[in-house]
């Protein structure tokens, strides 16, 4: 048996054209990844409606589903990963920078959305470093981004994007720690 390809941006906006979703898949990713880093679980609900966005009651046909219950996989594996392998899904580095950055803005929406679906508990587990890092995507969420430079703004971008990586784990990681002698360093 061959590991599956992970679900990629292309992927998962397919599937929200298909089933005419009112978000886009950086939007979707971030939700997700907000909800498992407020230490949500899905049991065996159905992705959409844990993040409230089956209005209308959605019917998800099974390659469908197949995608979004990988993408749950996926997307914990990676938080989880002790390599810091995590990545938001964003559109392709070849794609305009405008798009890319919107992208980014969108999955930062999206994962407070869905940390705050995640548990009532979540912020109230969080670090003060925590809580400054769920406050900094906050900021970059409700963000309208402005270019001028290109060759700046690409490097502004990479950097963002990397605090954002980081920040998700930081938070899955803080969310999910349960009663651990604490230390200086947070691995």
């Amino acid at each position: 048996m061959t590991a599956q390809e992970p679900i990629g941006y292309d992927e998962l906006d397919d599937v929200i054209a298909h089933l005419r979703l009112a978000v886009s898949a950086s939007e979707l990713h971030g939700s997700l990844c907000g909800f498992l880093a407020g230490n949500g679980r899905l049991g065996r609900r159905p992705l959409l409606e844990v993040l409230q966005l089956d209005a209308g009651g959605i019917t998800v046909p099974p390659d469908d589903q197949s995608v979004l219950d990988q993408l749950v996989r996926q997307s914990e594996t990676e938080l989880a990963d002790p390599e810091l392998g995590f990545e938001p899904l964003l559109p392709a580095d070849d794609r305009p920078l405008p798009e890319r950055a919107d992208a980014l803005v969108d999955w930062c929406r999206g994962f407070l959305g869905g940390f705050g679906l995640g548990g009532p508990d979540a912020h109230a587990r969080l670090s003060e470093e925590g809580q400054e890092v769920l406050r900094d995507l906050g900021a970059i969420g409700s963000s309208s981004l402005d270019f001028g430079d290109e060759s700046e703004d690409e490097d502004a971008l990479i950097e963002v994007h990397e605090f954002v990586r980081m920040a998700a784990m930081l938070l899955f990681t803080e969310c999910h720690i349960t009663a651990q002698p604490s230390s200086d360093t947070l691995h």
